[in-house]
């Protein structure tokens, strides 16, 4: 297959292995201290409140606001910090198990839907601290432990990665499909309209599979592609704004591989370069660039998937910091 052997060969010479290795970066294996069970499903667990939020950088608020469609409908994202639930789940597709952890607001109403995709040696309790912040802005986040690149994958298979564009779209069409089923924590919840995606380092790859050739997923709306790369297509189908985030001094997937696909994309797009940035690190924490990340990823699927158009005139300024982060684009 053309693009397993093209993508093989960009993970070799990147030496993208080493992106879950990293504890001092505040990688996913020094996050994941978590032994998950693998239960077909789950009800919601009540780890969103303020203890959760508090430790994702955010505050719980009264869940008595707008719903999701309101919102929409105005143009306008919510405004407020929802208190986060979470609940499990297990697809399958082809015999492989996709494991899915899926956050979303306490809040009655429905609320657009992102695929979020881990890094290999990754976990999606790994980056609970940049899914929670996301789900409590007013999203549904859906992140599933891909079969062979996981932290507890054995074996563990990097070249596997290919199989994850495809597992992906699977984890959302289940996900959507949960909108509508009695009795799951999910019925009555997902703006099934409105989809995006993310991913950081393999996740990143995997993001750009979904809007590239055969693996193109027609419902996305928006995605960012964190420290990621081509996985060896260009993207096709329906302009779709997409966000790039990559530290200019990352040595385990090279800047120039996310601004080579940046600089090909023809779409609406912004390219937020971490000044002096590693290949991961500002995903966490609350410095300068951090800071950026997080408003930056928030801004482009709030556009995205609830039309604010004034997050979309916010891309820029919150996605500079002095000597940390600087914006080019033209979202």
């Amino acid at each position: 297959m053309r693009v397993a052997r093209l993508f093989a060969a960009a993970i070799l010479l990147t030496s993208i292995a080493a992106c879950g290795d990293k504890a001092a970066n505040g990688s996913p294996e020094a996050l994941d201290s978590s032994s998950p069970s693998s239960a077909s499903s789950a009800s919601p667990a009540d780890d969103g409140g303020a203890g959760a939020l508090a430790a994702a950088g955010a505050t719980a608020s009264p869940t008595a606001a707008k719903t999701s469609a309101a919102a929409a409908s105005s143009g306008k994202a919510p405004t407020q910090t929802f208190a986060v639930a979470s609940a499990q789940f297990t697809f399958t597709r082809a015999g492989r198990t996709l494991r899915t952890v899926v956050w979303y607001p306490k809040s009655s109403g429905r609320f657009p839907l992102v695929l979020w995709s881990h890094g290999l040696h990754g976990s999606p309790e790994g980056y609970a601290g940049v899914t929670q912040k996301i789900a409590a802005a007013g999203f549904v986040v859906a992140a599933p432990a891909y079969p062979f690149t996981n932290d507890k994958a054995d074996p563990f298979n990097q070249n596997d990665m290919a199989n994850q564009p495809a597992d992906a779209s699977t984890v959302i069409t289940e996900v959507l499909r949960q909108d509508t089923q009695s009795g799951s924590a999910l019925a009555g919840r997902i703006d099934t309209a409105h989809v995006g995606a993310a991913g950081h380092s393999a996740g990143g790859y995997t993001t750009a599979g979904l809007l590239s050739g055969s693996t193109r997923d027609a419902r996305l709306k928006g995605a960012v592609i964190v420290s990621g790369g081509s996985m060896g297509g260009k993207f096709t189908g329906a302009a779709t704004p997409v966000l790039f985030i990559h530290g200019d001094a990352d040595t385990t997937v090279p800047y120039g591989s996310g601004k080579s696909l940046y600089d090909g994309c023809t779409w609406p797009k912004g390219f937020l370069t971490l000044l002096g940035g590693d290949h991961g690190a500002s995903l966490w924490g609350a410095t300068p660039a951090a800071t950026a990340v997080s408003k930056t990823m928030l801004d482009l699927f709030r556009y995205s998937l609830y039309g604010d158009a004034a997050a979309r005139s916010r891309l820029r300024s919150d996605a500079t910091a002095p000597n940390a982060a600087k914006y080019d684009g033209t979202l």
